[in-house]
């Protein structure tokens, strides 16, 4: 689809040449890109090369009937809104067109006005197809409550060029460490931006398919390869007028560097097995925690790619140069795990908690602090988060930082478990919780870790989780 949200890409199918010819001036005067073919048989043909957002049929023609291009057109193309068109209008033929997947239909001699007002109705309902996908997407980030949070000269940087940035459409390089939010910043950038009401749609290169990759960013078409019985959309059309989040950049082989290269240059992609480029209108915005220029040494990723890409370069400081923005972060992710408000946390924690956090160095960073935070709150039952609290593998690190009175070692942590309320002792089910907590802090608070190593699902492992977390609050 052209740059210009209101633009479609139109295959007009009639015998008649004089209204080919009408089309062919009048539609783009419109704003719309336009295809003729004289009948049903070139349509098909055309329909196999090229993508189109709408086609207007004529249902009566010498070789083949409107109705049988609209069933292949659905097959071949299933998001292709049609119309029909009828000079032997009738209520059948209508239901027919419907059942078979039409937009509308209209009746010959047909005015150009009817015609602009049915593709009116075309863009305003894929208008609302793309603002349903982006609703989708600030719903789960309001459900994850993603921010940046940070009052450190580090962040302070951040944060101003985020606001000069996020306006424009200009492609981003975001770079840091591991853990270090670089996909907060993609989705702030994004909800800051004129495109807040268009698609985000975020992707982990790094989990791609190596052999679907091109087919999975940029899509195919129907017969491409085995296994492609259908026209499949790829990442950059799906997010069409919005924003795609390309994460772990560095995982992508030099081959498909290629094609984002000639994609940012041109703003034109190719489905695998289709000859005729499509336009797209998408902001670009990339994150890799590798060293992409070392990568460029060492001929691992393509030089012109990256002056392409980083047009704003972001770079993320890590969580141990920024030890100022500890206490902040740590609450608002307690909030964020236990479901409550800021101001209901602000206390939760203990200062001699809080300086373990503070004087942790965070390997994994905002990710690990995350993890430990939500592991402590379980572990709490909601209640004060004590040193012992913390995972052991938190305390073991600031053992050595430890001063006598302060707070206790990691060996002197508390009982994580209590007793069973009625007898004092032990049962069978402290004792599974035990080992479950010890593997979970094992794994630095790593749920899919910690659930593979268990030989338990990973809904199973939330289950007793929050199992448990409900026990700690009815023993308080």
């Amino acid at each position: 689809m052209p740059p210009n949200s209101n633009s479609l890409r139109i295959l007009f199918v009639d015998d008649e040449s004089s209204l080919r010819e009408l089309m062919l001036a009048e539609l783009p005067r419109l704003g719309h890109e336009v295809t003729v073919c004289p009948d049903g048989r070139s349509a098909l043909r055309t329909i196999e090369k090229s993508t189109f957002d709408a086609a207007i049929l004529d249902l009566r023609m010498p070789d083949m009937t409107g109705i049988q291009v609209l069933e292949h057109l659905k097959q071949v193309s299933p998001d292709t809104e049609a119309v029909m068109m009828t000079g032997y209008a009738s209520k059948e033929t209508a239901v027919e067109a419907m059942r078979l997947g039409a937009f509308d239909y209209i009746e010959k001699p047909c005015k150009l006005v009817e015609i602009e007002a049915i593709l009116l109705k075309i863009v305003e309902r894929r208008k609302l197809k793309n603002k349903n996908i982006a609703l989708q997407t600030r719903i789960q980030v309001a459900e994850g409550t993603h921010r940046l949070i940070g009052e450190s000269p580090a962040m302070q940087t951040v944060q101003r060029l985020l606001a000069t940035i996020a306006p424009t459409d200009a492609t981003v390089l975001i770079q840091g460490e591991t853990g270090t939010g670089k996909d907060v910043v993609a989705r702030t950038i994004f909800q800051l931006s004129k495109r807040a009401d268009m698609p985000f749609v975020p992707v982990n290169c790094g989990s791609l398919s190596p052999s679907l990759v091109e087919s999975q960013l940029f899509g195919h078409r129907k017969g491409a390869f085995t296994g492609a019985d259908r026209d499949h959309k790829g990442f950059f059309e799906v997010a069409n007028g919005g924003t795609l989040f390309l994460d772990e950049l560095g995982e992508l082989d030099k081959n498909i560097q290629v094609k984002l290269l000639r994609f940012l240059e041109s703003g034109e992609l190719n489905r695998i097995g289709d000859t005729d480029p499509i336009r797209t209108d998408v902001r670009v915005i990339c994150a890799t925690n590798r060293d992409l220029r070392k990568m460029i040494a060492d001929e691992e990723f393509r030089e012109d790619l990256i002056y392409r890409l980083n047009t704003f370069e972001i770079q993320l400081p890590p969580l141990r140069e920024r030890q100022i923005d500890i206490p902040a972060l740590a609450r608002h992710l307690l909030s964020r795990t236990a479901k409550r408000p800021i101001e209901q946390v602000q206390d939760l924690i203990t200062p001699d908690a809080m300086r373990v956090l503070v004087d942790s160095d965070w390997k994994g960073n905002v990710r690990e602090l995350a993890n430990a935070m939500e592991y402590a709150y379980i572990v709490a039952g909601g209640g004060p988060i004590e040193v012992g609290h913390l995972p052991q593998h938190v305390r073991m690190r600031l053992a050595r930082l430890a001063t006598p009175g302060t707070y206790p070692a990691a060996s002197a942590a508390p009982s994580i478990l209590p007793m069973n309320p009625g007898n004092g002792t032990r049962t069978l089910h402290d004792i599974e919780m035990e080992h479950i907590l010890q593997t979970l802090d094992k794994n630095g608070g790593n749920k899919p870790i910690t659930a593979k190593e268990l030989g338990i699902s990973l809904k199973t492992l939330y289950n007793k989780l929050n199992r448990l977390e409900e026990e700690k609050r009815h023993v308080g």
